[in-house]
């Protein structure tokens, strides 16, 4: 089976931010393995024996103001090597007009969406946006609109206890595409946890201009976990429907704990149960779909 990779990184360390000086606490724990550059031949090389034809590269937190920068040289490193096929890049959504920036960006033809991480929580470490109702502020609501006019996306990244606030901002949207992160970056693996994941992501599967990324997994439990995996690819895809789904490998950050074959056979086991049709809607389809690649 022909997989695409939603979501993985490529990066040069001087470019990144949380790269850069003292090492910092992180919610994927110790990050020294890949505090290096991580350039698109050693992604090329992770994926090479997982049947991988297409990727998508999403944003990795370079300085703001060099939003543009890091679009120019993911995509020379598309127009080199023909990885990889789309660009999620960063704008500001905070603006007072987030035009601008779109303008720029709108001159790469990899360019696929913008993301910008919404994601707060009580606890400080994994604590991201500056306040934790970014998704239901007018200015926001307005400014993601425009991306209509570019055909692309937003990929959203929020926690759990988000979720039912965002609803707004997906209803405010109708005519934009969004894509929930990590399925909704699920950390909180109490019997409460689970019911409040589970509440949240039924709100937002309950709106069609939504579908989710299965990717990131490892995130707070460092490490593959093929039973974890499988709950959430199967409960995930119950909610919204394979077609509204895609997998993500989330590289380099899970090569912290084990390798791209490994995370791959987790989900493909996982989601083997739902059928073939399925699966070629979670590991191909949705993604050439929704990414336009």
């Amino acid at each position: 089976m022909d997989i695409i990779d939603s979501h993985h990184h490529i990066w040069r360390q001087a470019d990144l931010k949380w790269l850069l000086g003292p090492m910092q606490p992180r919610i994927f724990g110790d990050y020294e393995p890949i505090r290096r550059d991580y350039p698109i031949e050693e992604f090329l090389a992770d994926i090479r024996s997982s049947n991988v034809v297409k990727s998508v590269y999403v944003q990795a937190n370079w300085p703001n103001d060099q939003f543009e920068d890091e679009v120019r040289w993911v995509q020379e490193t598309a127009d080199r090597t023909g990885w990889p096929m789309g660009i999620v890049g960063f704008a500001d959504m905070t603006a007072p007009d987030v035009r601008p920036q779109l303008e720029r960006l709108s001159a790469y033809p990899a360019m696929r969406g913008i993301r910008q991480q919404f994601h707060w929580h009580e606890n400080p470490l994994y604590r991201f946006a500056a306040n934790p109702s970014l998704a239901e502020d007018p200015i926001v609501q307005n400014n993601i609109r425009k991306l209509a006019d570019y055909s692309w996306t937003f990929d959203l990244q929020l926690f759990s206890g988000q979720m039912k606030p965002a609803v707004a901002l997906v209803e405010a949207c109708p005519d934009v595409t969004f894509i929930l992160q990590h399925a909704g970056m699920h950390e909180d693996l109490s019997d409460e946890g689970w019911e409040e994941w589970r509440s949240g992501m039924r709100a937002l599967a309950e709106k069609p201009n939504i579908v989710t990324k299965l990717s990131g997994f490892g995130t707070f439990v460092h490490r593959v976990d093929a039973r974890l995996i499988s709950q959430i690819v199967n409960e995930t895809v119950d909610m919204f429907g394979a077609s509204r789904c895609m997998f993500g490998s989330n590289f380099p950050i899970e090569k912290i704990w084990d390798s791209y074959e490994s995370l791959a056979q987790a989900h493909i086991s996982a989601a083997r149960v739902l059928g073939e049709a399925a699966m070629q809607e979670i590991f191909h389809d949705t993604a050439a779909r929704i990414y336009r690649i």
